[in-house]
């Protein structure tokens, strides 16, 4: 505790905000207006969050996508049927950045014209991981990147399930492409549930490992979807 009021003493507030300002890093606290009512809402929101991009998305209406990270081919095409209906209704989409479907739903988002917002479980200085460091920077751009890390945090194992109440908190509802049994996906579509926001699940084959965590959610009630038309007509917009 000593060494950390020790260190904490030592920082040049004046710097670190010099410093964000020149890498485009905004800071939005829960005080103010900027702040998502939608993350209000939930348990344990995040006292701050750091940005990167047109932070306006924060108040447009939003959808999650998740899903496995070694998804495949099957996950691409359905992130398209769920997609188009979704942005042409002025949705923005929701994901954690990750490999596999996080990375496709941001990707497909962009190629469509619509805005994503990307959720990091680090700080911006240490994108993790790496390979979607371009993906990132083209986000920064036109879309938006957040964390409730600081910037200079590394992240850590943890930080992961914990940043997808932020990303089930942001959005209207969670939709599920691809899981396994045991998955972030699912550690996802349980805080939506606690939230009181809409799970959704996209169905797979029975016999793929993929498909478990879908196929299990949509067995205890989330609603099986296989086009944004399913989640529109569910959440009334239509």
């Amino acid at each position: 505790m000593r060494k950390f009021y020790h260190d904490f003493q030592r920082i040049d507030i004046n710097k670190m905000v010099e410093k964000y300002h020149d890498c485009g890093i905004s800071i939005i606290t829960f005080r103010d207006q900027e702040y998502p009512e939608m993350l209000k809402e939930i348990y344990d929101p995040p006292l701050a969050l750091f940005t990167i991009g047109d932070h306006l998305l924060l108040k447009k209406q939003s959808i999650a996508v998740v899903g496995a990270r070694k998804a495949g081919t099957y996950a691409k095409k359905a992130i398209d049927l769920l997609l188009e209906p979704l942005l042409e209704s002025g949705f923005a989409i929701v994901s954690g950045l990750a490999k596999g479907t996080d990375a496709f739903a941001h990707e497909q988002t962009i190629r469509l014209g619509g805005k994503t917002i990307g959720v990091l479980g680090g700080g911006f200085f240490h994108l993790y991981p790496q390979e979607n460091k371009g993906l990132a920077e083209k986000m920064k751009k036109d879309h938006l990147i957040v964390s409730e890390y600081p910037p200079i945090w590394r992240p850590q194992k943890w930080h992961f399930p914990q940043r997808n109440r932020i990303i089930s908190g942001l959005a209207k509802g969670t939709v599920i492409v691809q899981a396994k049994s045991r998955s972030g996906s699912l550690i996802t579509a349980d805080f939506a549930l606690e939230e009181g926001r809409e799970v959704f699940a996209v169905p797979g084959p029975i016999d793929a490992p993929l498909s478990e965590g879908a196929n299990r959610l949509i067995q205890q009630g989330a609603k099986l979807v296989t086009s944004g038309h399913d989640i529109l007509e569910e959440l009334y917009v239509e």
